[in-house]
């Protein structure tokens, strides 16, 4: 229909020449017209001259043709009213908070951060660090020693734990969550066979003392990936065993869709943490994740995780800013509570491009101080760390070797008390 409007156009404009025309030639003529939708036909009386009334028949009756073949009515584009052209509208800016002074990230340029991207290029690997746009990748890539002076005092003093996040099943998801910087697709390249050696022979060359798997969602997989997460965890483990080192290795995984099966399949692969993020407040999920996330999917995943595996650790993690409500956190940290998580982050979120969701609010460090000590002193999580900077793998190494020398204290203390 849109394809005939210039056409419909010229003949209204040819109609009114028409009447305008015959009105002046022949003042005392009625002209009028009478729209019929069963026959959409015309009809035309007139006196005066007979050869004017010829002429002018002759050429309503080509028009009447013309709107038959046309199919439309005689209102529709007889109007005269002005083509209006419509100017497209230019892009609404977002609105981008301005960034407060605490959120400064250290540059990446330390020895360890550069022999770990080189490490990451020449094996065709993927870290969540690059691909998510993470502002810590200098501090976390950064800690620990480079193999080039592994044994000076004063880098491992400066540097700390080293920690690397590795994506892995490759750097495309299935799914759009409106904050997240990651490339989608509904069906990403196959996965890489050889990714449990690639990944294994990474670490092992890193010397990590920690390592934090993640993963896109693979929805395309009749698994959602499970099989394949199983086998990078299991030969990290046994690559790191026969060389006489104690690698801590912490899952983040995906939702697996809520198939428990699934989560049990990684939850036994041997890790030690195994981290799900709940990522906001239940108000919010629907406008924060994709559609086929959910905030009770991602509570039955941790607290299955438990059954499948006692001893594995649970952990998760809530990105503040996205205007949620104070009671809105406590409610969310009370429900993970009663589904036996061990440990939660807090961070702020960043807004990773315009076409993702703003920012509502810059929480201060202070309110994050606040959280921490909800978590830790009044709910009774394991660990909490809570800061604008803090990521869910956010220097994971340091954290959790900090929490075991702080359970050892506490276990210490208790023994001398009784």
């Amino acid at each position: 229909m849109a394809s005939n409007l210039p056409s419909r156009r010229i003949l209204g404009h040819l109609i009114q020449s028409c009447r305008e025309q015959h009105k002046h030639q022949h003042p005392s003529q009625k002209l009028f017209f009478s729209s019929v939708a069963a026959q959409r036909s015309v009809e035309v009386t007139h006196t005066g001259n007979d050869t004017d009334a010829v002429k002018t028949q002759s050429r309503l009756e080509s028009l009447r043709s013309q709107l038959t073949e046309e199919d439309s009515s005689l209102h529709e584009f007889a109007s005269l009213e002005p083509i209006v052209k419509r100017k497209k509208a230019p892009p609404r800016s977002a609105k981008i908070l301005p960034k407060p002074k605490w959120l400064k990230a250290a540059p990446a340029t330390s020895p360890k951060y550069q022999e770990l991207r080189t490490t990451v290029r020449s094996l065709g690997l993927a870290t969540v660090c690059e691909e998510a746009k993470c502002p810590n990748i200098g501090d976390c890539w950064g800690g620990g020693h480079s193999k080039n002076n592994p044994n000076s005092p004063d880098e491992a003093e400066h540097f700390g734990t080293a920690t690397a996040t590795i994506m892995i099943m490759g750097d495309t998801c299935t799914r759009g969550c409106s904050f997240c910087a990651v490339k989608t697709s509904r069906k990403p390249p196959p996965l890489d066979a050889e990714e449990p050696n690639k990944v294994a022979e990474a670490v092992s060359e890193w010397g990590l003392d920690y390592v934090v798997l993640t993963s896109v969602d693979r929805d395309d997989l009749k698994d959602q990936g499970s099989d394949h997460f199983r086998k990078v965890v299991e030969r990290l483990k046994k690559v790191n065993t026969s060389k006489g080192k104690n690698l801590i290795v912490e899952a983040l995984t995906p939702d697996f869709c809520g198939d428990l099966d699934l989560v049990a399949n990684v939850a036994m692969s041997g890790l030690d943490v195994y981290a799900h993020n709940i990522e906001t407040v239940e108000r919010l999920t629907p406008r924060v994740r994709d559609r086929r996330a959910g905030y009770t999917q991602s509570l039955n995943v941790l607290a299955h995780v438990k059954t499948a595996n006692p001893n594995a650790l649970t952990k998760t993690s809530i990105m503040l800013g996205l205007g949620e409500t104070d009671d809105e956190i406590r409610t969310t940290l009370e429900d993970l509570r009663k589904n036996d998580v061990d440990v939660v982050t807090f961070g702020q979120y960043l807004q990773p491009s315009r076409r993702h969701l703003p920012v509502k609010e810059y929480v201060t460090p202070e309110k994050f101080e606040e959280w921490r000590v909800v978590a830790e002193e009044e709910l009774g999580f394991k660990y909490c760390a809570s800061g604008p900077l803090v990521r869910s793998s956010y220097k994971a190494g340091e954290f959790f070797l900090k929490n075991m020398v702080r359970e050892k204290e506490r276990e210490r203390m208790e023994a001398q008390a009784v």
